[in-house]
């Protein structure tokens, strides 16, 4: 399987007044219900399949968080777009890591937190879908390295401005602390 190619530069534009953060994660885990339930005309390329429609290139979705400007880029879920994330994945001050707390861990959302914390890109996990009823959040604990994440359900919003404030905050801070 080919993977995020490891000497590709990954360059950090962190501005002031600017944030780009993607957002990843297996299939169906709610990336595009996440990006869409932050911003409503955030813009997303799909393709129908069986279960509905799945993304096939990009979202992109943008919100203020306090005085920032934050621009999200979601990812496709897929192997197959692993160059689309290795594109997207390029000059991001932070990243999302979305997993869907409803089924079990997987070896892309292993992959991903483990490439994001060698690349020393700041990150957070959304323990996504919640409000389920067969969700089972704790049993992600292992692949939250550093025990930051958030319990959301994207299709509700519930949790996911709060949490992507949080986690805005944390990028302010550990940018400051690094100058």
């Amino acid at each position: 399987m080919e993977r995020l190619n490891p000497v590709a530069p990954i360059v950090q534009i962190m501005c002031m007044d600017k944030l780009k953060i993607v957002v990843f994660g297996s299939y169906n885990a709610g990336k595009s219900t996440f990006i869409r339930s932050l911003d409503p005309e955030s813009r997303h390329i799909e393709a129908d399949n069986e279960n509905g429609s799945t993304t096939v290139a990009l979202d992109y979705g943008r919100v203020m968080v306090g005085d920032k400007k934050v621009y999200l880029f979601g990812t496709p879920g897929q192997e197959r777009f692993e160059f689309v994330r290795q594109i997207l994945a390029r000059g991001t001050d932070g990243a999302v890591v979305m997993v869907d707390s409803t089924a079990e861990i997987d070896d892309m959302t292993l992959y991903l937190c483990e490439w994001l914390t060698d690349r020393d890109i700041p990150f957070v996990v959304m323990l996504n879908k919640c409000d389920c009823t067969d969700a089972s959040p704790e049993k992600f604990v292992d692949v939250i390295c550093d025990g930051y994440a958030h319990k959301i359900s994207a299709i509700t919003g519930e949790n996911v401005h709060e949490a992507l404030a949080a986690f805005v905050n944390r990028i302010d801070l550990v940018s400051r602390k690094n100058k």
